[in-house]
């Protein structure tokens, strides 16, 4: 390998490397962390992923808002307060979760 190659390798190797956030998840399982974290899914420590359950009467649980059970999806929505350009909007089934969209 001459210098000459050797420079534009040593001067261009990290031209195309990717910036990325230090705040960002690096992994998968950071990610959804965040994500459990976020909508309320994860305990305040972080240390348990199944450590939560339903609030609310589990035997009626057609819609979840958050970790909270709901019998109708007017009561869910409502619960959701969903601001005036978004609307409330149910996704999947067993239960089905809302979500402000």
């Amino acid at each position: 390998m001459s210098l000459r190659s050797l420079w534009f390798v040593l001067a261009c190797g990290a031209c195309g490397a990717p910036q990325s956030d230090p705040n960002e998840p690096q992994t998968a399982k950071e990610k959804q962390l965040e994500e459990a974290r976020a909508s309320g899914e994860v305990d305040k420590s972080g240390s348990k992923w199944g450590g939560w359950r339903y609030q609310g009467d589990r035997k009626d649980c057609f819609y979840v808002f958050g970790r909270r059970c709901f019998k109708t999806e007017n009561a869910a929505c409502q619960a959701a307060h969903c601001k005036a350009p978004k609307t409330c909007e149910a996704v999947g089934g067993g239960p089905a979760t809302l979500s402000c969209k």
